[in-house]
């Protein structure tokens, strides 16, 4: 019996440090690292240890006997990508033979360096990274800001309900939570509480991972009509985010248009077509589960501007969307080149697998077609969302080779990816939507650092941010053995006290860990692993209920 990593892999390679005979590839040391959609396991050096799989932060290794349903495919997914490799030797020595889990640093502080005080912005997977490599394998002491009274980032408001073996690496990062040199500051927010200067001048470093909250605009006549949503919208608005009031999606209608074919159109697709009692036993937002079952929702049309061979998502997430239970997979065959795309694409490419999916060419002056289904339509570019009277979308007009389609529709959700958002106090870079730095350097400000979306543009998922760390750790360790960094101007506590003034309702590691026994408690009574707080103030007071130390 051999392992295999399905679907949820976040390649943060956790797995490839403990196994102890070198079988899961592409390893951090080679090329293909970072550019494969997930790793993968050799059934050929497997040695059923399970080291892999007890090492996972995301659930997403199982033995290849124990697969079912959908997940059998990831037996073959894993051995076609060692069909024409060589099976790799033995890896000697101990299972650290990697030794990935513990990145060495060009400069590394010497044994008496004084603590560094580090603050890190953002408690996502890139600022949970860092501050990793910081406790691990530094003394310094970190201080944890969200500008959001809760911790995770995109792990706890951008992965999807119903993929909770993602979530789960939100349990990993917890553990630094409580950490003796960690301070924790939640509900602060940069530019508004406290500026960055005030921040730098208390801290020898600050790191800021602050994501890519905004979307990327299409640029088209209607963009901006009500019922035009963007899927950072869709995807706070089911994950409960605070800022996503519980009215803000129609589904009173019966198609809604997606525009953008990645993994987070495929999210949104997905979750509008399950049966929403599939969706009771996740997290998903209390007022997105009812919305989702008084839904008219019966199909989903996913737009892309170029054809099958150019789909912006991975083969797993286009995997899971062919085999959902009650729901048909349909691919609008209105230009010839969408079929010969599919019928020649090879084995490991996306374009392979909607050869299992039904192929007809759409008649989008009729409703939609009876039960449940996700249509898509490549060689489709929005040329306008067309609205009523009362300024509503009521339709998308589509250009391609065939003259111009309109898809009636209420709701369109624009998924053409994410975009970062000026830092106060930061240089930015428009038309990147990221903050200029060299190797997580920002430019012209000592001690300070980026890391995760802001750094590097809205591409890699989780496991890019745990490389995407080390480098900026590395910078930052060896700006500090230089003499660049300078010594904080102020004690360890005088900025809580100062952030306590600026921000009355700053939630620290206890009230954090009060806000999740409640979660987890109210879920409890639900048969749901939690049942989110979806306001601030709703988070606020459940972290005031702490209990005694």
């Amino acid at each position: 019996m051999t392992y295999a990593i399905t679907q949820t892999c976040c390649a943060d390679a956790t797995c490839v440090t403990v196994c102890p005979v070198n079988c899961i590839h592409p390893t951090p040391q080679e090329r293909a690292f970072g550019s494969t959609e997930m790793l993968y396991v050799d059934p050929r050096a497997c040695i059923d240890c399970g080291a892999c799989a007890d090492a996972c932060p995301v659930d997403a290794i199982f033995p290849v006997d124990e697969l079912t349903g959908p997940q059998k495919a990831y037996a073959d997914i894993n051995a076609a990508y060692f069909a024409d490799a060589p099976a790799p030797e033995p890896a000697e020595g101990s299972p650290n033979f990697h030794a990935w889990d513990s990145p060495t640093f060009d400069r590394a502080l010497p044994a008496d360096f004084r603590p560094l005080r580090v603050a890190v912005v953002g408690t996502g997977p890139a600022g949970m990274y860092t501050a990793q490599d910081l406790l691990l394998h530094t003394n310094a002491e970190v201080t944890l800001i969200d500008r959001l009274p809760v911790t995770g980032g995109l792990v706890r408001y951008g992965v999807a309900p119903d993929h909770p073996g993602t979530k789960g690496i939100g349990d990993a990062f917890a553990r630094f939570h409580t950490h003796p040199r960690v301070r924790m500051l939640l509900g602060l927010q940069v530019g508004e509480h406290v500026t960055a200067d005030e921040l730098a001048a208390h801290h020898d470093a600050v790191v800021y991972a602050v994501g890519a909250s905004a979307d990327r605009r299409l640029g088209i006549p209607g963009e901006d009509l009500a019922g035009s949503v963007s899927a950072t919208t869709f995807v706070a608005w089911y994950n409960a985010h605070p800022d996503v009031a519980p009215d803000a999606v129609d589904l009173s209608a019966e198609r809604v248009v997606v525009v953008g074919n990645g993994n987070v159109a495929l999210d949104v697709a997905r979750i509008l077509v399950t049966d929403p009692e599939e969706l009771a036993g996740t997290d998903i937002a209390d007022h997105a589960l009812r919305a989702l079952r008084g839904a008219a929702v019966r199909e989903v049309v996913l737009l892309g501007r170029r054809g099958p061979q150019d789909a912006a998502c991975t083969r797993p997430e286009l995997l899971a969307l062919t085999q959902l239970p009650g729901v048909q997979l349909v691919v609008d065959e209105h230009d010839p080149r969408i079929a010969d795309a599919i019928d020649t694409a090879g084995p490991h490419e996306p374009a392979a697998l909607l050869r299992a999916a039904r192929r007809e060419k759409v008649d989008w002056a009729q409703p939609p077609a009876p039960g449940r289904r996700i249509v898509l339509r490549f060689h489709s570019a929005p040329a306008e969302f067309v609205g009523t009277e009362d300024a509503r979308v009521r339709a998308v007009r589509v250009s391609g080779a065939g003259g111009d389609v309109l898809l009636h529709a209420s709701t369109v959700v624009r998924a053409i990816g994410y975009r970062g958002a000026p830092v106060p106090g930061l240089p930015f870079d428009e038309a990147t939507g990221t903050v200029p730095h060299d190797k997580g350097r920002v430019t012209g400000l000592p001690g300070t650092y980026v890391v995760g979306w802001i750094k590097r543009g809205s591409s890699g998922g989780i496991g890019a941010n745990r490389t995407c760390a080390a480098e900026t750790v590395g910078s930052l360790l060896a700006d500090a053995v230089d003499g660049i960094l300078r010594a904080p101007d102020h004690t360890p506590k005088s900025f809580a006290r100062l952030a306590r003034r600026r921000a009355p309702h700053v939630v620290d590691a206890r009230g954090m860990a009060a806000i999740d026994r409640a979660e987890r408690l109210r879920g409890e009574r639900d048969g749901r692993p939690r049942t989110k707080l979806a306001t601030v103030t709703e988070l606020v007071t459940a972290a005031r209920r702490r209990s005694p130390r």
